[in-house]
């Protein structure tokens, strides 16, 4: 049977399972809640639905006797949340962190081997069908950062409740960004990071980072999705695999719909899962974390001077300064020592109203191997 009538097909009273493919909150969000109230289980791939509202959806199915499935919600065909809920629900999580949107790393691997900059190459992904006519969402991190909601949501019991991330998308970072990254060996990447902060604080982010190019992050290319999680016991793990196009997404889809159908036959449901009540998140400003800054700068006397004197002003150290010239400018590239965001962001803040400073271009994070 074939109907226009969403509202009338969630409501039915012999239904088993419903399957919502729709996206947005509304009104996927009202058909859900029609089904859960009448016990019929939910298989969803909307990500934005479950950072949203996941928690109170969850509960409603439970109360309902009923199952919420959303493994297609993150990483496409990669079965990284029922590996969380499941084979890892005894391990002690340390940091989720992975590369969890096809069309960024697609734009930005053609940048690292192309040499190409990112108009050009988000150009091509729309041609390709690899990103959106409007690709706001993928390429500003609104994807990824629902999408660490999730993850972080079965790694730590944090709610999901549509709360608000730190999120930074990559349409600042140039093909001279790029290219620096390279030479100094890392790998730009828009990642997701879930992480735990001292016993009880949490992290959760979406932003681009520099990945040295020896770990395994590095080599993920194309459209591919890869995500990392460290362990205290079972040490680092990593799930790789297509994370986005319709049959990966099908194969996760039709994973959890013979879940939730093997789960009726028997008579039962999943458990929600749990939520910790003592996690508080980690404001942004409080995290360390070494830094790449680059900014163009009038090509005199004592600029380089005062420019380094505004990073030991804010406590940040200097670990490395490449110069280049061309004209009557230079353009200055830094890597810090680890230093808190907040001391950074008030060094580009001074930078900026340096007469010398004509602009100050990206700001990225770098991961030194296990570090942030």
């Amino acid at each position: 049977m074939l109907t226009s009538d969403g509202a009338a097909l969630a409501a039915r009273k012999d239904l088993d399972i419903l399957v919502e493919l729709m996206g947005g909150i509304e009104p996927a969000r009202s058909y859900i809640e029609t089904a859960l109230k009448n016990g019929v289980s939910v298989v969803t791939a909307n990500k934005a639905l479950i950072a949203h509202c996941g928690t109170e959806l969850a509960q409603l199915a439970h109360e309902h006797s009923a199952d919420l499935f959303y493994e297609a919600a993150v990483g496409g065909g990669i079965p990284i949340l029922r590996a969380l809920r499941t084979s890892l629900a005894g391990e002690r999580i340390d940091r989720v962190m992975g590369i969890v949107n096809g069309t960024t790393n697609f734009i930005l691997s053609k940048m690292t081997s192309e040499g190409s900059d990112y108009a050009e190459v988000l150009a091509e992904a729309q041609s390709l069908g690899y990103a959106e006519a409007d690709p706001t969402a993928d390429v500003e991190a609104f994807d990824a950062a629902a999408k660490v909601q999730i993850l972080s949501s079965l790694a730590f019991g944090t709610e999901l409740v549509g709360e608000e991330i730190l999120r930074e998308g990559i349409t600042g970072v140039r093909w001279i960004d790029v290219e620096f990254a390279t030479r100094a060996g890392y790998v730009i990447k828009l990642l997701g990071v879930a992480e735990r902060v001292g016993e009880d604080g949490i992290s959760r982010r979406a932003h681009p980072a520099m990945v040295p190019a020896e770990h395994p992050l590095a080599s993920v290319h194309g459209a591919m999705n890869a995500v990392f999680v460290e362990g205290s016991v079972s040490g680092p793990l990593m799930w790789l695999g297509q994370g986005a196009g319709g049959r990966p997404t099908a194969t996760a889809v039709l994973g959890d719909v013979l879940d939730a159908a093997r789960n009726r036959i028997s008579g039962r449901h999943d458990v929600p899962f749990s939520v910790d009540s003592t996690l508080h998140s980690v404001s942004a400003g409080d995290l360390p974390s070494a830094f790449y800054i680059s900014l163009d700068v009038l090509d005199q006397p004592g600029v380089l001077a005062a420019v380094a004197g505004i990073f030991g002003k804010n406590n940040v150290s200097i670990k490395s300064m490449e110069q280049s010239g061309f004209g009557t400018e230079a353009r200055l590239s830094f890597l810090t020592h680890e230093a808190l965001t907040r001391d950074v962001h008030a060094t580009i803040d001074d930078l900026s109203k340096l007469e010398s400073v004509d602009s100050v271009g990206a700001c990225i994070r770098v991961i030194e191997g296990g570090a942030r």
